[in-house]
């Protein structure tokens, strides 16, 4: 499945778009550049029934936009 594919799935599935949940995210006082990816995993989980591999992808997304910051000894890619 490509990247794309997921991103896809999700869309049908929620009807949202990364940039969506960017947005529900920081209503919902969870967003903030240290955010680590394991608290966005578990809030997709319980609001969206969104699995790991799928919240993976939206974490990808959030890193990428620069939205939340790369570990540590990582530079965005």
């Amino acid at each position: 499945m490509t990247f794309q594919a997921y991103l896809d799935n999700i869309k049908a599935k929620t009807g949202k778009t990364p940039d969506d949940f960017r947005q529900l995210a920081s209503e919902a006082g969870i967003l903030n550049s240290g955010m680590k990816a394991g608290e966005l995993v578990a809030w997709l989980k319980q609001e969206f029934d969104l699995g790991h591999g799928h919240s993976m992808a939206i974490w990808a997304v959030f890193k990428d936009q620069g939205w939340v910051d790369s570990p540590k000894g990582k530079k965005p890619g």
